[in-house]
């Protein structure tokens, strides 16, 4: 781990692979250890993979957690600015959850600096209620997360059994986010409440000004775009995904059946397989839409079939 400074911070950063490699970008969610080892060390079997801890998170510049000095936008800019600092061309990005929004942004607002997209487990909208159209989160999860006290922040042990505990409410793996918190307080400066919960919930990413919107604007994203969701994730539902995988053109969606909202190390080679599928189309100059083993010939409407249990879990829209 190291870091590299772009656009007046430092960003922590973590390399696997052959650094002549084409490079994936990994924006965490908010740590950079939101993005398992598992899934890492495959991607990086073909890759250069370099996942990354966002501002006031890990050992990125930690500033002010509670009133943030910058936006989303300034995010998906430091996605851009750190692309380019670690070279190797155009660079696959992928952001699970709020580095999702991040993401999305940098696409939007950055065209040509990435090669492919990939998006898991985030929705189109910014913190806060989304459209009509889109689930909100689970009503009855989100009373049981917040009806736990909090931790004492300067207990480690604490700290991790809370991360435990909120894992077995959202779906997730208990055991796992025990280890995950226990790192990412080792990885904290210091036990400030505030910092600790920016690196634990990612509470910054509340606070921060997220607009204008982008909804609106994903079907100008013009790169391979794969969206991977899981089916029991109830703090953004699988319809956020679906409508993801709608709006971006020929976007493939994956659907986890049995992930909620961190990929389980279960799923990493399924999820390595999608992502570097779509990144041969992208390297081998397929072309945008070319067809490949995984693609569905079927029209749009697929998404709505799926839904309704006619179709595979896997396809393009």
């Amino acid at each position: 781990m190291t870091t590299v400074n772009v656009n007046g911070v430092a960003l922590g950063i973590e390399s696997f692979g052959d650094d002549d490699a084409p490079l994936v970008l990994l924006a965490g969610s908010t740590t950079m250890l939101s993005r398992p080892d598992a899934l890492c060390e495959r991607l990086a079997a073909g890759r250069r993979v370099v996942r990354y801890d966002l501002r006031d998170s890990g050992e990125s510049t930690t500033a002010d957690p509670q009133a943030p000095a910058y936006t989303l936008r300034d995010l998906a800019a430091d996605a851009v600015a750190l692309a380019d600092a670690l070279g190797g061309g155009p660079a696959h990005l992928a952001g699970i959850g709020v580095g999702g929004m991040v993401a999305q942004v940098a696409a939007l607002d950055h065209p040509g600096t990435f090669s492919a997209l990939t998006l898991v487990g985030t929705r189109p909208v910014a913190p806060g209620p989304p459209d009509d159209d889109l689930p909100d989160h689970d009503r009855a999860t989100m009373s049981r997360l917040f009806a736990r006290p909090l931790p004492d922040w300067a207990d480690r042990e604490a700290v991790a059994e809370f991360a435990a505990t909120g894992a077995g409410i959202l779906g997730d793996d208990p055991v796992a986010a025990r280890a995950v918190a226990a790192r990412v307080w080792d990885r904290t400066p210091g036990t400030a409440a505030p910092v600790q919960m920016a690196n634990q919930l990612g509470v910054v990413f509340s606070r921060l000004d997220c607009t204008p919107r982008w909804r609106e604007r994903l079907p100008g994203i013009e790169v391979p775009t794969l969206v991977v969701h899981g089916r029991r994730n109830r703090f953004f539902p699988v319809g956020n995904g679906e409508a993801i995988a709608r709006e971006i053109p020929g976007a493939r969606l994956l659907v986890l059946e049995e992930a909620a909202t961190a990929i389980p190390d279960t799923a990493a080679d399924e999820v390595t397989e999608a992502m570097l599928t779509l990144g041969q189309r992208t390297a081998g100059g397929a072309g945008r839409g070319a067809p490949t083993r995984h693609d569905d010939p079927r029209p749009a409407r697929a998404a709505d079939a799926k839904r309704s249990g006619a179709m595979p879990r896997q396809l393009h829209e």
